[in-house]
């Protein structure tokens, strides 16, 4: 699924405002940077299929705080809990701050809160709502991790800052100059430790290395907004969290397409198709078989009835017609069948206990009926179960007995 990352910037959102954007087929590569208005930006109908928001730097604050027992993120009281913790933290009113609480946050340990101006992060939603843009997911452009030391030099020569984030950060995120003074209060009387990840821009890249005595990794800007979307961050909380529904089938949408497109699941999108093509292959191997053996078993069946009674030339439904070759010749030879009377009464005179004798006696279409048994489900169980080996079947209804075959039913 394709996504339009768009970064917001720190002035206010008009009809005039341009936003840098950046627009991604699948979240590796980059199909399109630019700068335009909001009417501008690409949508749905030239490939994009699910807006972000990055939040700059400067533009957010970070808080640590440790939420009481019974407020949890889904509370309905969090945000005027989170209000009353930051009130003394804050330097605006946070009824004009817009908060939101860290993905997933574990019980019992402080959380990182974000806080920026609602007014300036509404007005820019609104404006991109306004042009067919809108926003499905708003991100930070750098936010708190839990990692080593995170140094991200940001700008041009002349004015270089530096951005910090890691575990042992207590601001969270903390953006500063980049010259001797910050360094020095930064790196201790031993430097800056051994497993700090050192990022720069191209522009300040060869600055960077000469102040911080170290290599550094060159970071284009795109991939920072790329990278910022990967995180598991979502600033739309509160009253910015109105299209939630929305983002969350956008996130199950882009899960899903990430599987189809993304290049480090090409290897699991192999395998799947081949694990498909083997169980294709299996399952019209075995109902191969079982149609042979079948077609088998037919054969042999029919084949019976045509050796037992030669007269039959075409087989259409060998049991039908097996029974029906078998009932022509009863009837020429005399013999009696499992459904007359005498054959029915010698069956059930062999089930019923002693003591027991019918009042009446009705015979019709193969079936008997004995009146005036008042038989207990014990007595029915017993009368039954003799009867079955015999090819016979009972039931009760009302004083009367029912017997008759039970491949007649």
């Amino acid at each position: 699924m394709s996504t339009l990352i768009i970064a917001l910037p720190l002035s206010s959102g008009d009809t005039t405002t341009r936003y840098e954007h950046v627009l991604t087929p699948e979240g590796q590569s980059i199909a399109v940077h630019a700068t335009s208005t909001a009417n501008l930006l690409p949508d749905a109908s030239r490939g994009a299929d699910e807006t972000v928001a990055v939040v700059p730097a400067e533009a957010l604050s970070w808080h640590r705080v440790e939420l009481p027992k019974g407020v949890g993120a889904g509370s309905p009281r969090l945000r005027p809990v989170l209000q009353s913790l930051l009130e003394d933290r804050l330097l605006d009113d946070p009824q004009d701050l817009h908060l939101a609480c860290e993905p997933s946050p574990a019980a019992d340990r402080p959380i990182w809160i974000a806080a920026c101006d609602k007014a300036w992060l509404s007005q820019h939603l609104q404006r991109l709502e306004a042009a067919r843009r809108p926003v499905t997911r708003i991100v930070p452009e750098f936010a708190p991790h839990s990692g080593a030391l995170r140094l991200q030099v940001l700008g041009e020569a002349d004015r270089a800052q530096m951005l910090l984030s890691g575990s042992d950060v207590a601001g969270g995120v903390v953006r500063l100059p980049l010259n001797t003074s910050t360094l020095a209060a930064i790196a201790g009387p031993d430097g800056l430790p051994e497993r700090s990840e050192l990022l720069a821009e191209p522009a300040v890249a060869a600055l960077a290395e000469e102040r911080l005595q170290r290599p550094v990794e060159i970071q284009q800007r795109t991939q920072r907004l790329l990278i910022a979307t990967q995180t598991p961050w979502d600033l739309a909380q509160f009253d910015l969290a109105n299209t939630s529904r929305t983002r969350t089938l956008k996130r199950l949408l882009g899960a899903g397409q990430a599987l189809l497109r993304a290049p480090q699941w090409r290897a699991a999108r192999w395998g799947a198709l081949l694990l498909l093509v083997a169980n294709l292959i299996g399952l019209n191997a075995w109902a191969w078989k079982e149609q042979a053996s079948w077609q088998s078993r037919r054969s042999a069946i029919d084949s019976t009835l045509t050796r037992t009674f030669p007269a039959v030339k075409v087989v259409v439904d060998a049991p039908v017609q097996m029974a029906r070759e078998v009932a022509t010749l009863r009837q020429a030879t005399g013999a009696p069948s499992g459904s007359d009377l005498e054959v029915i009464l010698s069956a059930a005179g062999a089930a019923l206990p002693q003591g027991k004798a019918p009042s009446g006696i009705e015979y019709s279409g193969g079936e008997v009926r004995l009146k005036g048994l008042n038989l207990g489900p014990d007595e029915l169980a017993a009368i039954t179960a003799k009867l079955r080996p015999m090819g016979y079947g009972g039931r009760m209804d009302g004083d009367s007995l029912q017997i008759r075959m039970e491949g007649n039913r």
